[in-house]
């Protein structure tokens, strides 16, 4: 995974409450064993025609709008435990995701996998859409050191939380593994003293 400090981007609205996991990756792609080419069917029934033409009416079809942030309604990633999920949002090219809520097996494979949710008072959520539909090239900085999510044009900004074992890996580029090896020498270390 790549460290994330600060991510200063546009954002692509999708202001719809309850989107869950089968409708971020549908089921029957799930069939695929690494992570790559998800991105590919991110919403899939909603972006695409059962014909596999584009809908003009989808906000990812959409060219006015783009960017590495997601800005969603609330209870974002709900439904069925999928890590799919994340990957396909990584792969698709966003970095973070805006909810008001999170389902929190979500949250946990958006963190395991390198994707930042930011959870933010409904309030300021509905300022964000505003953002956006004021100005759709509207630029959002998140700064995960001071845990911070400002709308640039305005200043506006909320705080998120983030436990901090995550926020170190994703600072640091870390998975859970990446982490145990950094504490090589110390585990080496301590081992070397349970020997004596």
């Amino acid at each position: 995974m790549g460290k994330f400090k600060k991510l200063q981007s546009t954002a692509v609205p999708l202001p719809i409450e309850e989107v869950d996991t089968d409708q971020i990756i549908p089921a029957r792609f799930l069939k695929a064993t690494t992570r790559e080419g998800f991105g590919d069917n991110l919403f899939r029934d909603w972006r695409y025609e059962p014909d596999g033409t584009p809908r003009a009416d989808f906000i990812l079809n959409n060219p006015i709008y783009g960017g590495q942030i997601l800005v969603t309604g609330r209870n974002f990633g709900c439904g069925s435990s999928r890590e799919h999920a994340a990957w396909a949002l990584h792969d698709y090219g966003f970095r973070v995701v805006v909810s008001s809520f999170f389902a929190d097996i979500f949250r946990g494979n958006a963190l395991n996998n390198g994707l930042l949710p930011v959870q933010v008072p409904e309030s300021f959520l509905q300022d964000i859409f505003s953002a956006i539909e004021a100005d759709p090239g509207a630029s959002f900085l998140v700064d995960l050191e001071d845990q911070r999510f400002t709308i640039q044009a305005t200043g506006q900004s909320a705080g998120f939380e983030i436990g901090p074992y995550k926020k170190l890996c994703l600072l640091n580029g870390y998975d859970d593994i990446d982490f145990l090896l950094s504490l090589r020498k110390e585990i080496e270390a301590f081992e070397e003293r349970s020997r004596v």
